[in-house]
């Protein structure tokens, strides 16, 4: 079964919709509370990720299923640059780019990861003139999404081809 795709923005439009085709699809297989529960979490940490990675969200969701096994899919382009690339990269279970399985791949990849830039914190001059004796941090990210979505699904696959990024998580309950 697949289910119908839900388009998700920054706004918040989309969200609502892909928990709801969430539920919608543990009805269907019959999944307990408990189990619909850890689906609803897997698709709430995969789009928070997104968003907190990626910085903005023009996504499509949607989700397959084939008895028990369930497979929850994330498309979305974003500028990529090299903290996003390695923060991505990191939130999948083999901490590879699935992109990158082929001989070709592997090569687009090896090219792309040496383009990527760097990110640039530095103030311009102009700006640093409004800002003196202001203490200015750069937010981190604090990995909570990753690390929660590792421990509620069974496997996440990043796959990034130039600036779309695919995410597959995998939920099977036994």
């Amino acid at each position: 079964m697949k289910s119908d795709i839900i388009r998700i923005d920054n706004q918040g439009s989309g969200f609502q919709d892909a928990l709801a085709e969430t539920a919608k699809a543990a009805q269907y297989r019959e999944l307990n509370h408990k189990e619909a529960l850890q689906l609803q979490l897997c698709t709430e940490e995969m789009l928070s990720l997104a968003r907190s990675v990626t910085g903005e969200l023009e996504a499509t969701f949607w989700l397959e299923s084939e008895g028990r096994h369930y497979e929850l899919h994330l498309s979305t382009k974003t500028v990529m640059d090299r903290e996003k690339r390695n923060h991505l990269l990191a939130s999948a279970s083999s901490r590879k780019n699935e992109a990158a399985g082929t001989f070709l791949g592997k090569l687009r990849d090896a090219f792309e990861e040496a383009m990527v830039s760097d990110v640039d914190y530095s103030i311009p001059d102009i700006a640093m003139d409004d800002m003196v004796n202001r203490n200015i941090e750069i937010p981190e990210w604090d990995e909570y999404e990753q690390s929660i979505l590792h421990r509620v699904a069974d496997e996440v696959k990043i796959g990034i081809r130039g600036g779309t990024v695919d995410m597959s998580v995998f939920k099977s309950f036994e």
